[in-house]
């Protein structure tokens, strides 16, 4: 069973969301918050699978409560998707670079929602495409500066190149097959880079290739996903 917190400032939203969320036989909801310093304190409390958090709350927004969420080891196992009303530039990568997995805007599709829950909470990353263009877009008009301690030095060649086809936004298998190495193979390069870069998945995967220019945004595909 996948546990759910609802993070949203407006009641009506997060019992729309409850009621879609509750309907499915894998997914639970087990608590809600309306603003982010409430959301840091539930996700401590009841420590979900995934988070739906709206960027825009009173008090604390939910990029601030997203990255104090993934800044704490407890908290490490929670995956979290921003939810906002606009797909504007400076939230999405200010939410990956806080720790989000994934970026919807509220109004996709019931089963992009759900696609999404279920997508995160197995260590994948999700976008829309719309936000996939401006995610690219960002990279283009404003290169991010390198954060700390994400010097690309510390992956093996071969390693690199894994790292560089992940931020094109290659699955495991089409980076065996591009590689012609095996599924198995392909895997354990992914998991060293995310654990050498301390990429919580491989949504931060895609942003550190970004920055540490191993890609370059004209070669990214406009997937709705990121494998």
């Amino acid at each position: 069973m996948i546990r759910v917190l609802l993070v949203d400032d407006q009641p009506l939203l997060r019992a729309s969301f409850r009621a879609l969320l509750d309907s499915e036989p894998d997914i639970t909801v087990v608590g809600e918050a309306g603003d982010g310093r409430a959301a840091v304190a539930a996700a401590a409390r009841l420590r979900p699978d995934v988070a739906l958090v709206d960027v825009q709350m009173p008090d604390v927004n939910g990029i601030e409560a997203t990255k104090t969420i993934a800044d704490d080891p407890d908290l490490a196992g929670i995956r979290v998707i921003i939810l906002t009303n606009y797909a504007l530039d400076e939230y999405v990568f200010a939410a990956l670079r806080a720790g989000a997995s994934g970026f919807l805007v509220k109004d996709c599709e019931p089963d992009e929602l759900l696609r999404a829950v279920r997508t995160v909470v197995n260590g994948d990353a999700l976008l829309s495409p719309k936000i996939t263009k401006r995610l690219i877009a960002e990279f283009v008009a404003h290169p991010a500066t390198p954060r700390p301690n994400t010097d690309a030095s510390v992956l093996t060649k071969r390693e690199t190149e894994v790292v560089r086809l992940v931020g094109m936004g290659m699955s495991n298998d089409e980076i065996a097959a591009h590689m012609v190495i095996s599924l198995t193979t392909a895997k354990t390069h992914v998991s060293r880079a995310l654990s050498k870069t301390k990429a919580r998945d491989r949504a931060q995967l895609v942003v550190f290739a970004y920055e540490n220019g191993l890609v370059r945004p004209r070669q990214r595909d406009d997937r709705n996903t990121l494998p």
